[in-house]
């Protein structure tokens, strides 16, 4: 099951102006302790999965610009592109990390990562899931949001397509249950989503 969706901004250099910023977050259930006596409010639980969220954008930025580094790939990597150039996913850095209990989470989890330019995807999942197939469901989401969203045109304001990022992720991640999908299957998946929320 995945806990947790974000795209965030990745930085060049740690010496570059700015902090990571989370663009977008969805969260799939709640994350209860039972060593909570009592009920949090709703901005503390805001506040807190908003902590949470920004500890995992970071890390994944660390994890994205050491991979840079240890592949001897320049940081220009990071940097935004025109928007017709093509994107290769297949060469964008990825990977995975665990998160100890109570780092920021109650529970264990596994964090699947792609770095695009200057974007940042995360998946954070229950600490066994399948992560090959979340490699899979996060480049299919990565893809889908850069094509359908125009993600890397520098007027592209991710803040107001909320909608339909959200559209997307009911399609492809519904609930946050991950799904075994088929090429057929995607396609049949996106024409619907294109029928729905035309561009």
């Amino acid at each position: 099951m995945v806990h947790a969706f974000l795209i965030h901004t990745l930085r060049a250099t740690k010496a570059e102006e700015g902090l990571c910023r989370v663009l977008y977050s969805c969260f799939f259930g709640t994350e209860n302790s039972p060593n909570d006596a009592q009920p949090h409010g709703a901005e503390r639980d805001r506040l807190l999965r908003k902590e949470q969220i920004l500890a995992v954008a970071r890390q994944v930025e660390s994890m994205c610009q050491l991979q840079l580094q240890a592949c001897g790939r320049p940081a220009v990597d990071l940097q935004p592109q025109s928007s017709d150039d093509p994107v290769h996913l297949r060469e964008s850095p990825c990977g995975a990390f665990r998160l100890t209990a109570g780092d920021p989470f109650q529970e264990p989890r596994t964090v699947v990562w792609l770095g695009v330019l200057s974007l940042g995807f995360a998946l954070v999942l229950n600490a066994h899931e399948n992560l090959l197939l979340a490699e899979g469901t996060l480049r299919l989401l990565a893809r889908l949001l850069l094509e359908h969203l125009r993600l890397l045109v520098p007027t592209a304001s991710l803040l107001l397509r909320a909608d339909y990022i959200e559209g997307i992720l009911t399609r492809f991640l519904p609930h946050g249950q991950l799904l075994f999908l088929n090429d057929q299957f995607v396609q049949g998946l996106e024409k619907e989503f294109s029928a729905a929320w035309p561009r």
